[in-house]
């Protein structure tokens, strides 16, 4: 048997060689580009499951808030008050003509609301034999009612609620139907996947004390609003400042940013921190807690528009969407 010539075999195992080295630069590739994304997803996002909980259990908690009885979604009238005698319900002769739907809730008319200016009082007087209850509680006859915005003063009458409302001396009755189609019908809130990096490094940094802001709301109303101070964060490598609103216990913001008009509601949406942190100090702002204001779920409501401050180019994907009707 012939052997074959050295040169050959030293061809064949150069062939090899080469083959196996192709192989495994081949596989090697593969892997690389298979693992390449879950490397990039993980350094994208790496909240811990123990905030992914934290995140579902506080929208479970909006979704709850936003639902209940007397909340946003029941909302079925906004009437301004003039001054002295205001008589309600749903016959057309009424100071105040409660919808239609609402026929057959109560006489004709319910009663009056009797708004003195001088006195900023509103005094509630019912009909004859018409009786309301108040947490719980029936009463009838006469019955001031509190304007707080700490601890609104519901009185209720079957289906319907209502309270009074003070806005810079005007009185406005606000009336829930807990019966209310867009109480039944509505699909839910709709939300951002939680990402870490709208959770931002954040400072809080003091104004002088007394500074205010004007606010001007969804029908062009304005206010004036204490604004202790601001944050400062970086977000997509650019650094932002947003003022805070309201002086209490936390952080409180009114925003709008790129996605606004787009995935997100077009006025604003509201952002809190719980807590004040000190001044100067680093503390995180959770843009994943971003939710929209009442005015995304009702019209009868006026919602603040964000300072020119509060107003970022940037794309915030995170938070609340908008559900846009039709």
């Amino acid at each position: 048997m012939k052997t074959m010539p050295m040169n050959f075999l030293r061809l064949v195992n150069l062939s090899a060689a080469i083959l196996a080295a192709t192989c495994a630069l081949i596989c090697a590739l593969t892997f690389s580009a298979q693992a390449a994304p879950a490397a990039a997803n993980k350094s994208k996002n790496e909240l811990s499951l123990e905030y992914i909980a934290d995140i579902e259990a506080w929208r479970d908690k909006v979704e709850t808030s936003l639902r209940r009885d007397n909340g946003w979604l029941t909302l079925a009238g906004r009437f301004i008050m003039k001054p002295g005698i205001n008589t309600f319900g749903v016959g057309k002769n009424n100071d105040i003509v409660l919808p239609p739907e609402l026929k057959g809730i109560g006489p004709d008319t319910i009663g009056a609301l009797v708004v003195d200016k001088d006195a900023l009082t509103v005094t509630l007087k019912l009909a004859d034999g018409v009786s309301m209850t108040s947490d719980g509680t029936a009463f009838s006859g006469e019955r001031v009612m509190k304007t707080s915005s700490e601890k609104r003063d519901w009185v209720s009458l079957q289906r319907i609620s209502m309270h009074i409302i003070e806005r810079n001396g005007t009185f406005v009755l606000r009336l829930a139907d807990n019966e209310s189609l867009v109480r039944k019908n509505f699909p839910g809130r709709l939300w951002y996947e939680a990402k870490d990096q709208f959770l931002v490094d954040a400072k809080f940094i003091p104004y002088p004390p007394g500074r205010t802001l004007s606010i001007v709301n969804i029908i062009d109303e304005i206010s004036e609003e204490p604004s202790p101070g601001y944050v400062e964060f970086k977000l997509k490598g650019k650094t932002h400042k947003m003022d805070v609103i309201g002086d209490d216990d936390g952080l409180f913001f009114v925003f709008r940013d790129g996605t606004s008009g787009d995935t997100t509601y077009r006025p604003s949406r509201f952002l809190f921190v719980e807590k004040k942190p000190a001044p100067n100090t680093t503390f995180k702002l959770d843009f994943n807690k971003a939710y929209n204001p009442p005015c995304a779920f009702s019209e009868f409501t006026t919602c603040p528009l964000p300072p020119k401050q509060n107003i970022m180019q940037t794309r915030v994907e995170a938070g609340e969407k908008y559900r846009k009707k039709g």
